[in-house]
């Protein structure tokens, strides 16, 4: 179309957008595509098009003057987005919205429109303006990512999955692993408390009753984490609660009152022995030499403070005995080994009366498996 007619189509419209308006120049002669319409007239029609939008849409002039856009509307047009821009122009209201729009040959294009009231200066609506733009590549590129980012997310959630299985099948083989540890070392106590009767050595026995001892408690650290939903941690406090329990069940001495303030923590499982044997030598050595003529209190705490864990225990007995000492006790060499695997602090101190003994772990370095 030449740009001589289409001057014409704008300079007859009887509005300030008419003759000699340097903007009605600015429309014919732009690249953006754009149009104008009349709801003033019957179903809105259009009363202006530039060449931009004929050849954007391919249709002729005499083609569009004087219908109603929705002829760019097809079978794919969003129904809803075609109802947000009538809404807007039922209301006078300006609105950018992407329209999913045809051409003529049936080809269709992503069109960015921008429909906006014109008001005369008494505020009345006399035009509405509409600018298209062709965003296909961009709706395309969106829709690619879209689509690329949802097959990323199944398979994501895919591999979860399969992973997920696979650590469930893990956890059954630990469950079904620490389940036959846990009685094979009940066959090994069995054994070793079968074998500590028949031996008429008085000696002998304490030491095969000390070593059932440290069994047991080996054992009862697989039936906590074959109990556990998670194999991989352990619970100090509840192991505590369950060996202090049962040693001095072991012991017959109810003269023997626990006191356990214990707050959970949970440690890896590969640390799990060390300190339950660690606790196992606490109270043994407590029943065994506090109380030699009377009974008394055990208390025992199991606390995390900022980057450790503290296990500390105290009894109100006699104290440690001279003949007890560092150089000759079994107990308290297996402490300070265990305390050293885990790079913890070990002091023991008079509780006056009684023995106080303190070991602080760092948290860090059990949660790592450090």
């Amino acid at each position: 179309m030449e740009s001589s007619d289409s001057w014409k189509l704008t300079g007859n419209l009887p509005h300030e957008l008419g003759r000699g308006d340097p903007f009605a120049a600015a429309l014919r002669a732009t690249r953006m595509a754009m149009i104008i319409t009349d709801p003033r007239q019957d179903d809105n029609p259009i009363v202006f098009a530039n060449d931009a939008f004929l050849r954007l849409t391919g249709y002729g002039r005499e083609e569009v003057m004087g219908r109603n856009c929705r002829f760019l509307q097809g079978p794919e047009t969003d129904r809803a987005a075609i109802g947000h821009v009538r809404d807007a122009i039922q209301s006078d209201q300006d609105i950018s919205i992407d329209l999913l729009n045809y051409r003529k040959d049936g080809s269709f294009f992503w069109n960015a429109l921008y429909l906006s009231p014109v008001r005369s200066s008494g505020g009345e609506t006399q035009f509405f303006f509409a600018s298209q733009l062709d965003v296909t590549d961009r709706i395309e590129l969106r829709d690619r990512l879209a689509s690329e980012n949802a097959r990323i997310e199944a398979e994501v959630k895919r591999r979860t999955r399969d992973l997920e299985e696979a650590l469930a099948a893990k956890n059954v083989l630990l469950h079904e692993v620490d389940h036959r540890v846990k009685n094979n070392l009940q066959m090994i106590a069995s054994l070793i408390a079968l074998q500590a009767r028949r031996i008429p050595d008085e000696q002998i026995r304490r030491t095969l009753k000390s070593m059932l001892g440290r069994v047991e408690a080996l054992g009862t650290v697989h039936r906590r984490l074959y109990q556990s939903d998670d194999v991989s941690r352990f619970d100090v406090a509840e192991f505590t609660r369950d060996v202090a329990n049962d040693l001095v069940a072991a012991s017959g001495r109810e003269d023997i009152c626990l006191d356990l303030r214990l707050v959970p923590v949970e440690v890896p499982a590969a640390k799990a022995a060390p300190l339950a044997l660690m606790v196992n030598e606490l109270v043994t050595n407590a029943i065994k030499h506090a109380f030699p003529d009377r009974g008394g209190r055990i208390r025992i705490e199991v606390e995390p403070r900022g980057d450790r864990f503290f296990i500390k225990m105290e009894d109100d007995g006699i104290g440690t005995p001279p003949e007890v000492s560092r150089r000759t006790s079994l107990g308290r060499t297996l402490i300070e080994n265990f305390a050293l695997q885990l790079q913890a602090d070990v002091v023991s101190s008079s509780a006056d009366p009684g023995t106080r003994i303190e070991i602080a772990i760092p948290i860090d370095r059990v949660q790592n498996g450090t």
